[in-house]
């Protein structure tokens, strides 16, 4: 009887979580350079430090959205328009001995992109955060600025408010 009732007990589980998935994540998030970031990338920041960014958001959007059920079934494709450190990347110190990993400005970074649902409608997506206040630039690494963009990025992403933002 104890068999029959705890059987019994795993299917209903079984079923409900069957039931609770949302209809899939998002299939896929694509993010790419711009032509004028890959450039600046190759020339000044390092590609390096730029390709951990873009993989960055990669993984931060599909995790979000995952998580959130928003766009669910769907395709998000990014390009990183503009990334700007907080402090010398370490291609920059390279190629300018005189400067010092202590000097420091203020960061951020450009996003634009479409979002396709699963019934193939496209939103686009823009998204644009620069610190303008200099006074916790110091404290921060290289790209604090940028990856604390991603993060505001990311979540209003997540709850649908980055969409057709002009």
């Amino acid at each position: 009887m104890r068999t029959l009732v705890f059987a019994a007990f795993a299917l209903l589980g079984l079923a409900g979580s069957a039931l609770a998935d949302p209809l899939s994540t998002v299939s896929s998030v694509q993010v790419t350079l711009g032509a004028e970031l890959a450039k600046k990338a190759a020339d000044d920041y390092g590609v390096r430090d730029v390709d951990r960014l873009a993989s960055e958001l990669q993984a931060d959007v599909q995790r979000e959205l995952h998580r959130t059920g928003v766009l669910a079934g769907g395709r998000v494709e990014l390009t990183l328009i503009d990334v700007r450190p907080n402090r010398p990347t370490f291609k920059q110190l390279g190629d300018r001995p005189g400067l010092s990993y202590e000097s420091f400005g203020t960061g951020g970074l450009a996003i634009e992109g479409r979002a396709i649902s699963v019934d193939g409608d496209v939103t686009p997506i823009r998204y644009t955060w620069y610190e303008t206040d200099i006074h916790d630039s110091r404290i921060g690494g290289t790209w604090a600025d940028a990856q604390h963009g991603i993060d505001r990025f990311v979540f209003q992403l997540g709850r649908g408010k980055v969409y057709a933002r002009r």
